[in-house]
C-alpha cells in the first residue's frame, strides 16, 4: 500500500513531539524528484486523462470533488481523482477515504504502484515480441523466450510482498531489503545531535526495492541531493550519489531522532519518497522505493540503541529487527 494520507495533529501531554517539521525544499517538486522517462510519460498521460474527464465525465469529476478531503491547492496540477496524487502526495494533503477511492484496489496488487508504468511500458512490447516469436512461423521460435524472461524479471523487480511487522516496543525494523554491508560509528550527527551508528544495506537488482519506516515516527525533514550513480558497493557512493535524506522523530517519548537515507546505485536512477514533513508514519509502512540496485542507510543515536544485526546478514524491510531502543528507567516508551 502507498502511505496513508494522515495529517499530523500535534499531540498533547506525553506524546507531544519535541521538533517542528521543516518545510519541503524547493528541489523536491514531486515524490520522484529525479524525473525519468516513465515519469514524464505518466505526467503526459495524466494531462490527457484530466482533459478527457473534464470534457466527458463532468458528473464523475463533481462527485469526486465532493468526496475529496484536504486541500489540493499546493498540487502542480488539478486533482480530479486519486490517480492525480501519485506523484504529488508529498506536497499536497488532498486525499480520499479508501471507501471513496475507486482505484484503491491497486494498493492490493502484488506490484508496487510506483512501478506500474515501468511494468506496463516494459512488459507489453516484450510479451508481444515473445508471443510473435513463439506463435508465428519462425526457424528460431526459442528466441521468444528471451524477451519473456526479461519481462518476468521486470515483474519480479517491482513485486510488492506483504510483510509481518513486529510490534514489540522499541524495535527498529529494516527500512530496506538486502544485505548489511556496513555498521559504523559516526562521531557526531547534527540532526541526531550526538554520536550515531549507521547501518548500511545494499540492495541488489533481485531484492524488493520498497522502503519502509523503521518505527512509528513523525517526518521532520526531507533533503534531496542530485548526484552521480556509482556502484552502491563503492564507499564513495554514500557521498557522491543521488540521495534522499529523511529526518524522523519517534512518536513517543523520549522522541528520539533517526535518519533514513535512500541512495541511488549504478543501475538505480530513480528515488521515490512519498512522505512529507508533518506526516506520521507507522512502523513498517511503505514510504518510497529505489528503482533497481541501490543502498539504504539507517542512522540511529549511538547511546540509545542495541544493534541486533551483523555485517553480511540478509534482512527484510519492515520485518527484520535491526536494533532496539533502550527503555528509559523512569519514562518508559509506550
Amino acid at each position: 500500500m502507498e502511505p496513508l494520507q494522515r495529517e499530523q495533529s500535534v499531540p498533547s501531554g506525553r506524546d507531544a513531539p519535541s521538533s517542528s517539521p521543516v518545510p519541503l525544499p524547493e528541489n523536491i517538486p514531486s515524490v520522484q524528484p529525479g524525473g525519468g522517462l516513465c515519469y514524464t510519460l505518466e505526467l503526459a498521460w495524466g494531462r490527457c486523462r484530466r482533459w478527457y474527464l473534464r470534457r466527458f465525465r463532468g458528473g464523475y469529476v463533481a462527485r469526486m470533488a465532493k468526496l475529496r478531503r484536504g486541500d489540493p491547492s499546493d498540487a502542480p496540477h488539478e486533482i480530479l481523482d486519486p490517480r492525480d496524487l501519485k506523484y504529488c502526495r508529498n506536497i499536497c494533503n488532498a486525499h480520499w477515504d479508501a471507501k471513496d477511492d475507486p482505484f484503491h484496489w491497486r494498493n492490493d496488487l502484488p506490484l508496487v504502484r510506483w512501478g506500474l508504468a515501468e511494468v506496463l511500458l516494459t512488459t507489453t512490447p516484450l510479451l508481444a515480441i515473445s508471443a510473435a516469436a513463439l506463435l508465428l512461423p519462425s526457424p528460431f521460435p526459442w528466441l521468444g523466450v528471451v524477451p519473456a524472461g526479461v519481462a518476468a524479471l521486470c515483474l519480479y523487480f517491482f513485486r510488492n510482498p506483504r510483510r509481518r511487522v513486529p510490534d514489540q516496543t522499541g524495535q527498529l525494523v529494516a527500512p530496506a531489503d538486502g544485505r548489511i554491508v556496513e555498521i559504523r560509528r559516526i562521531e557526531h550527527d547534527d540532526f541526531i545531535e550526538g554520536p550515531a551508528v549507521c547501518i548500511g544495506i545494499f540492495l541488489s537488482i533481485f531484492n524488493v526495492h520498497i522502503n519502509r519506516a523503521p518505527e512509528r515516527c513523525l517526518v521532520i525533514e526531507l533533503r534531496y541531493r542530485p548526484g552521480e550513480f556509482l556502484n552502491a558497493l563503492n564507499p564513495q557512493s554514500v557521498v557522491r550519489n543521488e540521495s534522499m535524506w529523511i529526518g524522523l522523530e519517534t512518536s513517543t517519548r523520549p522522541h528520539r531522532r533517526i535518519i533514513v537515507r535512500q541512495i541511488s546505485g549504478l543501475i538505480a536512477r530513480r528515488i521515490v519518497c512519498a512522505i512529507r514533513p508533518g506526516q506520521e508514519v507507522d512502523r513498517g509502512e511503505q514510504i518510497g522505493m529505489i528503482k533497481l540496485g541501490s543502498r539504504t542507510e539507517l542512522i540511529l543515536p549511538a547511546g540509545d540503541v542495541e544493534v541486533r544485526v551483523a555485517e553480511g546478514q540478509t534482512v527484510k524491510a519492515g520485518e527484520t529487527v535491526l536494533a532496539t531502543f533502550h527503555v528509559p528507567e523512569k519514562d518508559g516508551v509506550e
